[in-house]
């Protein structure tokens, strides 16, 4: 494939943007400048993720989808953005069913409506080797604070690998100033040794949770996909909330069911074109 002129589509899911490519074989890279570059809207489309569509890595995947943050480190996975994958996919196809690999490993996408999609993502990782923290821990509440020891603002984060590294606090504080500060204080904590994303959760009712999520590589943005399914399986563990529930984030709603038979956390939500255009890379 050129370096020049490529194709793009810019998509979002629930408000998370982002920018995405095709390649025509496996292995594509981009590195963390030219990432940066196209991820800042004042130098490219802009977006918190870039995405590349890459052929199938293994038997019985349909694509292969690689992820970059706007900070241009490669991450494991993204809800949001497999919605968005799996709907060009299936929207290219009379098939019923997407398989996507990812770093994260696979997930099966489903359509659910017009411009909505659902996401099999398959069993939380609860182990703490799994998230993966720097010691041992109970996942279910972990051992950190922010503020002062005897009177901690925050405290005993849920942690939940859903193919990338997730803490949910729960609490009612989500101003951005609030978010930002602990978000970008937590991410790069020694207990997580491949950073972590950090959720704030308040549970509004047993079926019902407002999230904010700060993204390990991204920050603040609209909407996380693994954030809101990490949520809804820190609370459920916690006994917050039921098994299914609708994640109300800044940029619209997701809907995360956790199966109790299969054990898998399924995702629903919306999915955007905005446009499309051609990259200089």
């Amino acid at each position: 494939m050129s370096a020049r002129g490529m194709p793009y589509l810019k998509m979002n899911g629930a408000g998370n943007a982002f920018i995405v490519l095709r390649a025509d074989a496996p292995g594509f890279d981009l590195d963390a400048d030219t990432v940066r570059r196209l991820s800042d809207p004042a130098t490219g489309p802009g977006c918190d993720q870039l995405i590349v569509i890459e052929p199938p890595a293994e038997a019985g995947q349909t694509a292969f989808m690689r992820v970059w943050n706007a900070d241009g480190g490669k991450v494991e996975t993204c809800g949001n953005a497999l919605r968005c994958v799996g709907w060009l996919l299936l929207e290219a196809s009379e098939q019923g069913r997407a398989v996507i690999g990812t770093l994260g490993g696979a997930t099966v996408a489903r359509r659910a409506g017009d411009h909505r999609i659902e996401i099999d993502m398959g069993e939380p990782r609860l182990a703490w080797q799994q998230i993966p923290l720097a010691e041992e821990m109970d996942t279910r509440g972990i051992e950190l604070q922010i503020g002062p020891v005897d009177a901690p603002v925050i405290h005993t984060p849920g942690a939940v690998s859903m193919g990338n590294p997730h803490v949910v606090f729960f609490t009612d504080r989500q101003d951005d100033a609030f978010v930002r500060g602990a978000g970008s204080l937590i991410e790069h904590h020694p207990l997580f040794p491949e950073g972590v994303n950090v959720g704030f959760a308040h549970v509004l009712a047993p079926d019902h949770i407002r999230l904010r999520v700060w993204e390990r590589g991204a920050g603040l943005t609209q909407a996380c996909g693994t954030g809101a399914c990490a949520a809804l399986v820190a609370a459920h563990r916690r006994g917050l909330t039921g098994r299914t529930a609708t994640l109300t984030l800044d940029g619209g709603d997701l809907d995360i069911r956790w199966d109790a038979d299969s054990g898998h956390v399924f995702m629903t939500g919306p999915v955007e074109l905005e446009g499309t255009g051609t990259l200089a890379l």
